[in-house]
């Protein structure tokens, strides 16, 4: 009896090395500092989890939300007090808008100086209250591993996102007992099984609706793999079409039948107009967030709604819903699988076979065409060779932010869930080089391509470091326009062309800058190149750094404009003409 209370005797730094241990994890992202030295030391003394130093702590949280993403599993990040903490603010607001679980340990002064203006002191937990699901400060030792063992569980339970434990020195160095997690007790229990009233509410509408919709959005894939299964199975069983956020990419695959693009402000023109003119939109796992739904009062105004969602205070958050389920999107599909089987599979389908009709009209506008003429690369056209060149790969996606952003999520195709890692809730340039750094660290063996502006990647360049480091092979797929390509965009089409601050006169040559590091640069300007270029990238087995100077003034679309409906939607030169033979209530 004495030896196992010895045992279960430790110190604070130790007590953080055996949670990750028994909750499984691996990996762990972060760059220390004086006030978690502790752990450090701790981590040096044990070889079942595998430390990364990065080159900043922002870059520490994405690495973390991009294993967490690619991976299924909680992300893990280290960092010190004080400027450590802060540099994560930015990747912990990033996880909480888009639903990622990572856990944040920060390691703070001690606890008799907490308050005194110490060195490198800062009010770690209040600074973080708003960007974290949940965060702790941690005083007393004995309370340490309980704790660390809660915040894994409230990072992965319900709507996941981000949690924090902000560490005291003294509470590390110290010694106190160990809980282990199966005698953690929580208090935080989301409800999983939908009601099934509302399911059969649903199951009703379904089957009388006329031009039914499936709006699924990143809760579906935050679900785990037997979501994405059951959506697609209730998508054949039904017929019903079927679209998503940018955050949802991969949840139903994008050779499906039954898919219609991506909606929203740079969704396809047949996804935005099926959502403006639906009689039933079934929103699962998606928030209605800004970017989808245009102008509040115009949207979809004559649908029934529904949303399933595993947060309730998701619901009737911004558009007013109709059927509301609160619970797990893959107990709910399994239930409305379930109910729809067993009441006949009662779909309209007379009525549906003229609201596909009416959807292939929409796609015969052709709304992604593009003219590749002359010496310079389109962007569309990089990525459209990008895809050729690499479907067949296992393949994961990340990307920065801005018209690149959008252009990967429209003409690159996720056949599977965690396979697009992207910020979309709050748009984070320097997100995707760190992200797929996480992502290659989970999937060593795989192909990762991040796909950069040239201003987002420089954001965060000097994580080339850590990719050399730990001889990550990651692929930076840079479409430089030598602009802040969304900037430009909208100075050009809604601020009379004034282009204020949205160049840089000062960018470095990228090729030279690899080679500084170590990797491998290459560049390529002629669209006849191209293909040898990529494949010259795809061939190398090293970071590499790949400048594909396009376009400079080329625009993004689609584009629903700011305040308007999705059937006013701005189409490129090529599918206009169609657009408006199509419909009149296209804005050109």
């Amino acid at each position: 009896m004495a030896s196992t209370a010895k045992k279960d005797q430790m110190t604070g730094a130790k007590m953080v090395v055996e949670v990750l241990r028994e909750q499984g994890v691996d990996t762990v992202f972060g760059y220390p500092g004086g006030a978690v030295l502790p752990i450090y030391d701790e981590i040096f003394q044990q070889n079942s989890i595998r430390h990364i130093l990065v080159r900043h702590e922002q870059g520490a949280v994405h690495a973390a939300e991009g294993y967490a993403r690619a991976t299924g599993k909680p992300g893990v990040a280290l960092v010190t007090s004080g400027p450590g903490a802060t540099n994560a603010v930015t990747g912990l607001t990033d996880a909480l808008m888009d639903s990622i679980p990572i856990i944040v340990l920060t390691g703070q002064v001690p606890t008799f100086m907490i308050g005194s203006d110490a060195f490198q002191e800062a009010d770690t937990v209040g600074i973080t209250r708003p960007c974290t699901k949940h965060n702790w400060l941690v005083k007393e030792t004995d309370a340490l591993s309980g704790t660390l063992h809660e915040a894994f569980h409230v990072a992965t339970s319900g709507r996941p996102g981000p949690v924090l434990i902000d560490i005291p020195k003294d509470v590390q160095f110290a010694t106190g007992t160990y809980t282990a997690k199966k005698q953690t007790a929580s208090h935080y229990q989301p409800k999983l099984k939908g009601d099934i009233e509302g399911i059969t509410d649903l199951v009703a509408a379904m089957e009388k609706a006329k031009k039914p919709v499936f709006y699924t959005g990143g809760g579906v894939i935050n679900s785990g793999p037997a979501a994405s299964q059951l959506l697609r199975e209730l998508v054949a069983a039904t017929g019903f079409p079927i679209t998503s956020t940018l955050m949802g990419l991969g949840a139903y695959p994008a050779s499906g039948e039954n898919w219609i693009g991506m909606l929203g402000m740079h969704g396809l023109y047949e996804a935005n107009m099926a959502m403006h003119d639906c009689d039933l939109m079934i929103n699962i796992g998606a928030r209605f967030d800004d970017r989808i739904t245009g102008r509040i009062d115009a949207f979809s105004p004559g649908s029934v709604k529904a949303h399933i969602d595993i947060d309730p205070s998701s619901i009737n958050k911004v558009i007013r819903t109709d059927i509301n389920i609160v619970g797990d999107v893959a107990h709910v599909l399994e239930d409305i699988l379930n109910v729809w089987k067993s009441r006949g599979r009662k779909a309209d389908r007379d009525s549906l076979k003229s609201w596909w009709a009416e959807i292939d009209a929409w796609k015969k506008v052709k709304c992604l065409s593009y003219k590749q003429e002359g010496k310079t690369i389109k962007p569309q056209y990089a990525l459209e060779r990008l895809e050729a060149l690499t479907k067949g790969h296992d393949r994961y996606i990340c990307t920065e932010v801005g018209q690149h952003q959008m252009w990967a999520a429209q003409y690159l195709g996720f056949e599977d869930p965690n396979r697009w890692m992207t910020s979309g809730g709050l748009g984070t340039m320097g997100y995707g080089f760190p992200a797929s750094i996480g992502v290659q660290m989970g999937h060593p063996d795989a192909l990762v391509i991040n796909v950069a502006g040239e201003a987002s990647w420089l954001m965060n360049m000097q994580e080339l470091g850590t990719a050399m480091q730990y001889n990550l092979p990651v692929k930076q797929f840079i479409l430089n326009n030598e602009r802040l390509g969304m900037v430009r965009q909208w100075q050009e089409l809604l601020h009379g062309e004034r282009y204020s601050q949205s160049w840089s006169e000062a960018l470095p040559d990228f090729v030279k800058l690899a080679e500084a590091f170590g990797a491998k640069g290459i560049i390529c300007s002629d669209p006849a190149d191209l293909d040898d270029a990529i494949m010259e990238m795809l061939n190398h087995d090293g970071p590499v750094l790949f400048d594909c100077l396009v376009e400079k003034h080329e625009n993004c679309f689609p584009m629903i404009p700011s305040g308007k409906a999705h059937n006013e939607m701005l189409l490129g030169e090529a599918s206009t003409k169609d657009a408006i033979d199509a419909s009149g209530s296209v804005l050109v």
